[in-house]
């Protein structure tokens, strides 16, 4: 089993450290690690886990997220035929708060990326204007050496201190309360509510999987995701279903039975209920654009 805590990927001599990657998946696990992570999607589409947050991810996402907050980029890759080998590609930054020394974040000067960073503790999405300069930044940032590379992060950091274009992810009620023992479990489940979906899930399903009694379960996913577990099923079928109406132009009544609803009319409820929109008037706003 793998450590909850990831091992900090940044060598002692570095200042931090920034990543093209290039798996078949992003991230296998469920995990948290003591850096700020900084995460530009390059290519591939999936489902992003941070906290108790539950979105789509597509090519051109960035998010910021600080020390302890679990995530994980589970993606569409992994249900893709195993014949077939298909990348995830992208860029990550890591560095710690104290990257520029003990007082860096203690003077005037700097008091917004101090505000920036206790907001990433909850996560961060990069949208609008920022998002597009924060991705030529992001890319020239990978071949800057030496001290001209630390200048380009600050740049970075600066641009997210003084935009708008901000969207937290976590909710304000979200704590980690993830242990050594956990991962196995949470990670357990969210592969198999992953692959199964579209289909008819019980909590007595999953309770059995994770060798809990039904009522265990529920309380012990309530605790670490911070919802109930039909609550976490509906967020992973309608965010499918995003993608169905936005990439696959499906209609609503697609969609919906193809994200493992049995009727349009729960399929509506559910889906107004998350984005605040119908299909159709979600589905409109991507056309327009």
């Amino acid at each position: 089993m793998k450590s909850v805590l990831q091992k900090s990927p940044i060598p002692h001599n570095h200042v931090f450290i920034a990543k093209h990657l290039k798996e078949v998946i992003f991230d296998p696990n469920w995990h948290f690690h003591s850096e700020y992570q900084l995460f530009l999607v390059l290519k591939g589409n999936g489902t992003r886990f941070i906290g108790d947050n539950v979105q789509p991810y597509k090519p051109g996402s960035i998010t910021f997220t600080g020390p302890a907050l679990p995530h994980l980029w589970r993606s569409d890759s992994e249900k893709k035929r195993k014949n077939i080998q298909i990348y995830s590609e992208g860029i990550v930054v890591y560095f710690n708060e104290k990257f520029m020394g003990d007082h860096f974040l203690q003077k005037e000067e700097t008091i917004r990326i101090h505000r920036l960073f206790k907001r990433s503790l909850r996560g961060l999405e990069v949208t609008g204007k920022a998002n597009k300069k924060a991705q030529k930044m992001l890319s020239k940032l990978l071949v800057l050496k030496g001290f001209d590379s630390v200048l380009e992060l600050l740049k970075i950091l600066n641009l997210l201190s003084q935009t708008d274009d901000l969207e937290t992810l976590a909710s304000s009620g979200y704590t980690n309360t993830l242990k050594e023992g956990d991962t196995g479990r949470m990670n357990t489940v969210y592969a198999y509510v992953m692959k199964n979906f579209k289909q008819r899930m019980s909590v007595s399903e999953l309770a059995e999987l994770t060798s809990m009694t039904p009522t265990s379960f529920s309380r012990y996913f309530r605790v670490h995701a911070n919802k109930s577990f039909s609550e976490f099923v509906s967020e992973i079928r309608i965010g499918h279903a995003c993608k169905l109406l936005i990439e696959k132009k499906m209609s609503a009544s697609e969609a919906c039975y193809e994200s493992g609803y049995g009727t349009l009319s729960n399929f509506n409820r559910q889906f107004k209920a998350l984005t605040q929109q119908t299909p159709s008037e979600y589905k409109r706003q991507y056309e327009i654009r």
